[in-house]
C-alpha cells in the first residue's frame, strides 16, 4: 500500500489539479451563452475524434492533430468575455488581500446609495451578479463600466434620466449596465398591489443567484430579494445587517417568514411608475423594465 502510494502520488495531484481546473472552467461558464459554444464545440470534437480513431479516417486525424493550436487561438478569440469574468473573479478572490476591506467599502457605498434614494423617493432597482452571469440581461440596457457611488446611482435613476427606465445591474462591485431588462416572475403573489419593479426583483433571483434590491418610489421603502424570496420595508439598520450577511460574513441561511406572507400587507401601495412599465409597443412575454417615470 505504502509503495502504491510512493509510486502513483503525482498521479494523485496531477488528477486533483485537472478536477479543481475543470470545476472552475464549469462556474466560469455556466449559466452564459458561452457554456453552449463550448458544450456543442467539445461534442463536435470528440464525435470527429472517435470517428476517426474508430474508423481509422487518416485525413480527419491530420486536420484534428494540425488544427490544435489554431484552435485554441479561436478559444480565446470566442470566450474573450468569459475569460475577462473568471481574471476579475480571480484577482477579487477572499485569499487576496484588501478583498475584505474592499467589499465592505462597496456595501457602505451601496447602503448609502439605497437610503438617499429612499429618502428622496426615487425608485430604483439594482441586481448584484454573483456566480451565475447576467450577460443576457446586461445586452438588453447599457453596457457600462463604471466606479460605484451613490451621486452615480442618483444620476442614473433620477426620473428625467435618461437611463432611469430600467434595473441597474452590479458586477464585481462595479456598474456594468443600466437600462436592464429583468424578467418577471410568474409565481402567484397574493398581493394585487406588488408592483412589477418587485415582481421583476423576485423573477430574476428565481432564474439566477443575484440579489436584487428595490426602493418604492411612492413610498421609499427598501426591499431585499434573494433566491426568489422578497423582503420588504426595511429599516436602515435591518437592510445594512442584511447586506452584511449576505456579502461579508455568509450567514444568511436563518429562515424568514413566508415570502407571500411579506408580500401580503405590507407597502400597500404599489408604485405608480410599476404600474406604467410596459410601454405600448409589444415586448415579449414574462419580461418589463425595472423603472419608468
Amino acid at each position: 500500500m505504502w509503495q502504491f502510494f510512493i509510486d502513483h502520488w503525482r498521479d494523485g495531484i496531477e488528477i486533483l489539479v485537472l478536477a479543481t481546473c475543470i470545476y472552475q472552467i464549469y462556474r466560469a461558464f455556466r449559466a452564459t451563452r458561452g457554456a453552449q459554444i463550448l458544450v456543442g464545440l467539445g461534442t463536435v470534437l470528440i464525435v470527429l475524434a472517435l470517428a476517426s480513431t474508430v474508423f481509422r479516417f487518416e485525413v480527419i486525424q491530420w486536420i484534428l492533430t494540425r488544427a490544435a493550436a489554431v484552435l485554441a487561438l479561436a478559444l480565446i478569440v470566442i470566450f474573450q468575455p468569459e475569460l475577462r469574468s473568471g481574471l476579475a473573479k480571480l484577482g477579487s478572490n477572499r485569499l487576496f488581500q484588501l478583498y475584505g476591506r474592499r467589499r465592505i467599502d462597496f456595501l457602505e457605498r451601496l447602503g448609502d446609495a439605497v437610503l438617499n434614494l429612499s429618502k428622496k423617493r426615487v425608485g430604483a432597482l439594482f441586481a448584484i451578479q454573483q456566480e451565475i452571469s447576467l450577460k443576457e440581461q446586461l445586452e438588453t440596457g447599457v453596457m457600462l463600466d463604471a466606479y460605484f457611488s451613490p451621486e452615480l446611482a442618483y444620476s442614473v435613476f433620477y426620473p428625467k434620466s435618461p437611463l432611469h427606465d430600467g434595473g441597474m445591474i452590479i458586477a464585481d462591485e462595479r456598474v456594468a449596465g443600466a437600462a436592464c431588462v429583468f424578467p418577471v416572475t410568474e409565481r402567484e403573489i397574493a398581493d394585487r398591489s406588488t408592483g412589477l419593479r418587485h415582481r421583476a426583483a423576485i423573477g430574476l433571483t428565481e432564474r439566477t443567484d443575484a440579489v436584487c434590491v428595490v426602493v418604492s418610489e411612492e413610498t421609499g421603502s427598501i426591499s431585499i430579494s434573494e433566491n426568489g424570496d422578497l423582503i420588504r420595508n426595511l429599516s436602515e439598520e435591518e437592510f445594512r445587517d442584511k447586506l452584511s450577511k449576505i456579502f461579508v460574513t455568509g450567514k444568511n441561511n436563518e429562515p424568514d417568514n413566508n415570502p407571500d406572507e411579506q408580500l401580503d400587507g405590507e407597502d400597500p401601495v404599489a408604485d405608480s411608475s410599476d404600474r406604467d412599465l410596459v410601454s405600448d409597443k409589444t415586448k415579449p412575454d414574462g419580461w418589463v423594465h425595472g423603472h419608468t417615470s
